[in-house]
């Protein structure tokens, strides 16, 4: 150690924590759908639009908060995140009020993407700065609090739409997160260029304030394989997470009515949740010890064996098990890429590059859905679309191989050269 006085690293992360619960909400944004279709006689594919307007701005918005924090710094970007979060959810909240489709599209749909792309960009990009020895484990604890957000408004807003309202409900958590995300955001600082963490011996030839530009990333080929790996798993999860309440309902005896139907899927989502969660911290803990690569890989063909087995199942608990182990990976993926760009990339402009490879999430947040949706109202089923997932899981594993790091990558020259 050098003798220099740092921040605690684990209330920094800790602050990234808070943060990540509550962007993590936009995963529950479901249970706003029935109160909002019934109050205002819109359709559930109008309702939907928000969701996805939300992640495509997402998408948008890491790819410029990723450039701002490089340059300006997080906090600033994270404070963005929290105001924008928090104000458009409230704007949600008035738009529900006045019984404005389009409101609701402006306030979740922009304004809170935006937020969510500055908000969910920070806390990555800054701690695997503050965790050059963890880097999984730390990137995992970051999106599992993402994960696990969706749990929360799972569990407080039924009851909170029961006895006040669908707009209440949006004014209260708008205050919420206006005030917790953004005080979160003001921890959201970055370490020095020298930073070591006690105790920690760095791997020969690495150094925390290498590496590649994004222009540099841009050209290499392994921003393009590290991408298409994001995409392919994200896209078959959020695929999955778009149709699971309607999947497990079609499972259930004819016999119950749609009021209970909806209330038991609603319990087998809550769990889902929460392994989606663990999945993230697990998933990106093991990729510490046997390496992203592998991971990915694993990824990618249990996955395909999933999905495929899913495709005859007929029975509840199958179901609920195999789900679960889909959600788990779909957060692995999201938790151990943060650390496989940083590992190959470097850490200096880690944020503008991961904030354009999450560009990924937004193409696969609009394809994901609407493949299941569209095959589903063609075919009358969901089994085609879940071999169709299974087969492109087992192509992709082509891509695992192909993104090994070269002997002599392009951080290694510079560290040389510098």
């Amino acid at each position: 150690m050098d003798g220099k006085k740092y921040p605690n690293r684990w209330l920094i992360a800790l602050a990234g924590i808070v943060m990540q619960i509550c962007l993590g909400t936009v995963y529950g944004w479901s249970v706003f759908t029935k109160p909002l279709m019934a109050a205002h006689n819109w359709s559930n594919s109008d309702v939907t639009l928000t969701f996805t307007i939300a992640i495509g701005c997402l998408a948008i918005s890491s790819a410029i908060g990723g450039y701002i924090l490089d340059t300006k710094g997080a906090r600033i970007v994270a404070t963005m995140g929290g105001v924008l979060f928090g104000i458009g959810t409230l704007i949600t909240g008035f738009g529900d009020q006045i019984g404005s489709l389009g409101v609701i599209y402006l306030g979740y749909g922009l304004v809170c993407g935006l937020g969510l792309g500055f908000g969910y960009i920070t806390p990555i990009a800054t701690l695997v700065k503050w965790f050059p020895d963890k880097r999984g484990l730390i990137t995992g604890l970051a999106v599992m609090g993402f994960g696990l957000g969706s749990l929360l408004l799972t569990m407080l807003s039924p009851g909170m739409i029961a006895s006040m309202g669908t707009a209440m409900t949006f004014y209260i958590f708008g205050g919420i997160f206006l005030v917790a995300v953004t005080a979160a955001a003001q921890l959201m600082i970055e370490p020095p260029a020298d930073y070591v963490p006690e105790g920690w011996i760095p791997p020969a030839g690495s150094k925390a304030s290498a590496g590649m530009t994004l222009g540099e990333a841009i050209h290499s080929k392994y921003f393009y394989l590290l991408w298409a790996m994001l995409f392919l798993n994200i896209t078959a999860g959020i695929a999955l997470i778009s149709q699971a309440s309607p999947m497990a309902q079609d499972l259930m005896p004819s016999t119950m009515s749609a009021a209970e139907k909806a209330k038991q899927a609603g319990a087998i989502l809550g769990i889902f949740a929460i392994i989606n969660g663990l999945g993230r911290l697990f998933w990106a803990s093991v990729s510490d010890k046997i390496g992203r690569r592998t991971v990915f890989f694993i990824l990618f063909g249990t996955q395909a064996v999933a999905f495929y087995f899913l495709s005859s199942v007929g029975d509840m608990m199958m179901f609920t098990i195999v789900c679960s182990y889909i959600y788990a990976c779909y957060g692995g993926g999201f938790a151990t890429m943060p650390a496989y760009a940083a590992d190959v990339f470097g850490t200096k402009y880690v944020g503008r590059i991961y904030g354009w490879m999450l560009t990924a999430w937004g193409a696969a947040g609009i394809m994901g859905p609407m493949l299941f949706a569209s095959i589903r109202q063609s075919s009358g089923n969901y089994s085609q679309a879940l071999v169709i997932t299974s087969v492109t899981l087992v192509v992709a594993l082509i891509l695992p191989v192909l993104a090994a790091p070269p002997k002599t990558n392009a951080i290694q020259t510079k560290i040389t050269k510098g």
